[in-house]
């Protein structure tokens, strides 16, 4: 039977920890995530048209307002796709076997990542009509 003290005590060491050193770690644990999702193909991809469309935004928008909404758009695609592909480790790492529920959650997060996709094309296609029409 554990104490009540063991009871408050979380598991993660990481909440244990404060300050700089709780900021140190958080950002390697960070770093390994966008290492993990560079192992994706979609992500690789999306990464690179990010190259290109982050500083493509400087040029093309003539605001701060306009920039922010431009890259910020490219980078929600990624961030989207890396919380897809957390959904699938986790669904993976329960079972392999077919269940709706794990084809729904996956389903769910591939809609997402369209979603953020179509949101960003919706930005950048009014962004260069209005520069170029």
């Amino acid at each position: 039977m554990s104490t009540p003290h063991e009871a408050l005590t979380p598991v993660n060491p990481q909440k244990l920890r404060s300050g700089l050193s709780r900021i140190w770690h958080a950002a390697g644990y960070s770093l390994a995530g966008l290492r993990a999702g560079w192992s994706e193909t979609a992500f690789r991809q999306e990464v690179l048209a990010a190259i290109v469309m982050i500083p493509a935004s400087f040029w093309l928008g003539r605001t701060w307002v306009e920039v922010a909404l431009l890259a910020g758009s490219v980078m929600l695609v990624m961030i989207v796709e890396l919380l897809n592909t957390a959904v699938e480790a986790a669904i993976d790492r329960i079972g392999f076997e077919r269940h709706e529920l794990s084809k729904r959650a996956k389903d769910m997060g591939s809609a997402a990542v369209l979603l953020a996709c179509l949101l960003a094309g919706g930005i950048w296609a009014a962004a260069l009509v209005q520069r170029f029409a």
